[in-house]
């Protein structure tokens, strides 16, 4: 059927770009996939990293709170100490 019309894009043509764009999109699909596999295995390794600094900050944090426990068991003992040599006169003020 020929309505006169001049015609724009022979089907030859229409399929020839059909299948180049259909390479360009599956490159770039392959493409996508290969990132994305790289972005998960990175985060994977950011996550490993991540409790691994969560260990050791715990293990920071307990060492830390057993030396000012000692530190303020040491403080009391002389505190204690240092009150028990005062003399003091019952007669006079504390201040």
């Amino acid at each position: 059927m020929d309505s006169g019309r001049r015609i724009l894009y022979r089907p030859e043509h229409v399929a020839q770009m059909r299948e180049r764009l259909r390479g360009v999109l599956d490159e770039a699909k392959a493409d996508l996939h290969a990132m994305h596999e790289r972005h998960v295995a990175e985060l994977e390794e950011l996550r490993r990293e991540v409790a691994e600094l969560r260990s050791i900050l715990a293990i920071v944090v307990s060492v830390t709170r057993q030396h000012a426990e000692s530190d303020l068991a040491s403080l009391r003992r002389q505190l204690e100490t240092a009150l028990a040599r005062l003399e003091r006169d019952p007669r006079k003020p504390l201040n």
